[in-house]
């Protein structure tokens, strides 16, 4: 029988499988009056949970708000979330630890999440976060970490930097992206999967 190659980078996110604490007392949703939030969170968070039928539907961007208020979904941050959502902790706990784009651990603010999912690792993304990792050195301002899947395959092997979609990209490319981060530059403009032609623009040009 062939042994499949394992990666050693693991496949989700750390903590993702610790141990329930049982001891702990039952959660409750924090009290609005003991539980400070910033007022410009609030309102993001209100807005958007005004979007959706059922508003527990809002946990994931609302967890990103508080993630960008201050820099990861530390208990704190949970703690204002689910105070504003009338949820539970431990609820919103579970939606984070479950999702990759939410940080539950102290992370660099800069996020830059290299997609090694089937389609980019046939095409390299192994190397591409390798390279990635090289060039950003230990420059704790950086979140560079593995993406189980950006959903993006046509543009394989690529990445998310800050939430901008850069592919396909060369092993080449990653000290350029770090370079254009850490000076606040655009990032690879003529790689940007926003600014690629659509079928329909390619349409219009050819009629």
């Amino acid at each position: 029988m062939t042994e499949v190659r394992r990666f050693t980078h693991g496949s989700r996110i750390p903590g993702w499988d610790d141990a329930v604490d049982f001891s702990k007392d039952p959660a409750v949703v924090p009290d609005a009056a003991t539980t400070p939030v910033p007022e410009h969170l609030r309102a993001e968070i209100e807005e958007y949970m005004a979007r959706y039928p059922d508003f527990r539907s809002a946990s994931i961007p609302a967890l990103r708000a508080a993630q960008r208020e201050h820099g990861w979904c530390s208990p704190l941050a949970i703690e204002q979330t689910a105070c504003v959502m009338g949820l539970t902790p431990g609820y919103l706990t579970a939606v984070g630890t479950f999702y990759d784009m939410i940080e539950t651990q102290p992370s660099g603010r800069q996020a830059i999440y290299v997609c090694t999912n089937i389609s980019c690792s046939l095409r390299g993304g192994d190397a591409i976060y390798s390279a990635m990792l090289e060039a950003a050195a230990d420059d704790s301002d950086l979140n560079v970490r593995h993406f189980e899947c950006l959903g993006a395959c046509d543009i394989a092997p690529m990445a998310s930097v800050n939430g901008e979609y850069v592919g396909p990209l060369e092993p080449s490319d990653c000290a350029t992206i770090i370079a254009d981060v850490k000076a606040g530059r655009e990032v690879l403009p003529d790689k940007q999967l926003r600014r690629r032609p659509s079928a329909h623009t390619i349409a219009k040009q050819e009629s």
